[in-house]
């Protein structure tokens, strides 16, 4: 059993797109897929799939995005709050990553959402990773 499912969601993301790989997969719930969809809308990843598993449960396929060079179209990813020290910011102390050009995901009360759509709806919540 995962105890921290989020970083082993971003830890099969890096580590897939550090092997080349096309696609990876993983258990899917519904944390794991609103946050591979923001990955999707803000160009991380190239396309986000929900298939039924061959024994239990779904499975969460995610098809990565290269350059030409077979460059993963993101940088780094990183895991902000962890189980053992949860990070929770107010809209007015959201930081920016890499001054704006990175994203990064909050969960608030009123969903998954990026920092610039959570600076622009005033609300704030559990800073969850970061993306560049």
């Amino acid at each position: 059993m995962v105890t921290d499912p989020i970083a082993d969601l971003l830890a099969r993301i890096r580590n897939a797109a550090m092997a080349r790989h096309e696609t990876t997969k993983l258990p899917s719930s519904k944390l794991k897929s609103a946050i591979a969809n923001i990955l999707k809308a803000e160009g991380y990843v190239s396309d986000v799939k929900t298939e039924a598993g061959e024994s239990v449960g779904e499975v969460l396929s995610i098809t990565l995005k290269y350059t030409k060079d077979r460059q993963a179209a993101f940088q780094g990813l990183r895991r902000v709050s962890r189980p053992g020290r949860r990070v929770y910011v107010r809209h007015d102390a959201i930081p920016r990553v890499l001054s704006g050009l990175g994203v990064s995901i909050l969960s608030t009360s009123q969903g998954l959402m990026t920092d610039k759509e959570a600076r622009q709806r005033k609300v704030g919540g559990e800073l969850l990773c970061e993306v560049w």
